[in-house]
């Protein structure tokens, strides 16, 4: 049951990234992935979120917790995108972009991370 549970999480989070990403690239510049710093970093603080306030707090149950974590931010975050295009960025002789692209996705997701553990800290 709790692999039914992960999948249909993972369904929803993999189409809220396709809906997501597409909506960047039609908004912010095609050069760099936009789209996939974006969900990445939504998907770090939304897990904070989950696992620092209401995992701690005792308002989810295991299924609950993984339906949420592993499966919708799993299937929404995209560290396997992430590293295609920055393989495509250094295969293109885009370096620069691509150290960019490197740097921003680690730093943003620990930041979100870090920004949703402060703010569960403020409201308690």
């Amino acid at each position: 049951m709790n692999y039914l549970i992960v999948s249909l999480g993972a369904a929803i989070g993999g189409a809220l990234r396709f809906w997501f990403t597409n909506m960047a690239h039609k908004v912010l510049p095609g050069l760099f992935p936009f789209g996939t710093l974006s969900v990445n970093f939504i998907g770090s603080f939304l897990l904070g979120v989950i696992a620092f306030y209401f995992d701690q707090k005792g308002m989810l149950n295991y299924q609950m917790r993984i339906f949420l974590t592993i499966g919708i931010c799993g299937g929404f975050t995209t560290f396997s995108t992430f590293t295609y295009e920055t393989v495509m960025l250094l295969g293109s002789s885009q370096y620069t972009l691509a150290f960019t692209n490197i740097m921003a996705n680690v730093i943003l997701c620990i930041a979100g991370l870090y920004l949703a553990i402060g703010i569960v800290k403020l409201i308690g």
